[in-house]
């Protein structure tokens, strides 16, 4: 499936633009206004890491509906201190060498389901030097899950729990480059 043609996915300066950014993901993934002020502050201390990328979809007026941003893994970053117990217990620890974290990817509830995500995601990936993406995402099944089996993605820890979030996650991780079939 190919992006809808009415949307463009490129760079995107997310530093400027990361207001229009939360708000997407405030829609896409339901979050309170102190939650927001709380992502802010992560994303743009995200964003002064060695390697961090972000790609956004705009439409022809330039409006930000989808958004991902990521970067090379490191140990020593909070999310890896979290999973790294959970996924070493799986004996999948290694997965955490040599990884391009999907840190966020959001889409705009009214342009889901169009192949944006996708684009999003394989765009991002594809710049990767590293041999292989993770990421972590709400452990229930949902489109998005669906969305990064498909690109094969696999799951590598269930049930892992981050201090502060209502639901558990499940740690995924795929080869790269990603799958691009359906």
């Amino acid at each position: 499936m190919a992006a809808d043609p009415g949307v463009v996915i490129g760079p995107l300066d997310l530093t400027a633009r990361v207001d229009e950014a939360l708000a997407v993901q405030a829609l896409a993934f339901g979050l309170s206004d102190e939650e927001i002020g709380i992502r802010r502050y992560i994303v743009l201390r995200h964003l002064t890491s060695p390697g961090a990328r972000a790609l956004g979809a705009t439409t022809a007026d330039d409006r930000l509906v989808g958004f991902v941003y990521g970067m090379p893994n490191d140990r020593g970053h909070w999310w890896s201190t979290v999973v790294e117990p959970y996924l070493r217990r799986n004996g999948s620890d290694d997965w955490l060498d040599d990884a391009f974290v999907i840190t966020e990817l959001h889409v705009h509830p009214g342009f889901q389901a169009r192949g944006i995500g996708r684009a999003l995601i394989t765009d991002l990936t594809d710049a990767a030097d590293q041999s292989r993406s993770i990421l972590s995402a709400i452990d229930t099944e949902s489109p998005a899950r669906r969305l990064y089996r498909s690109l094969g993605y696999r799951d590598l820890a269930e049930h892992v729990l981050f201090p502060s979030a209502p639901s558990p996650y499940a740690v995924m991780g795929a080869p790269l480059p990603l799958l691009r079939g359906n």
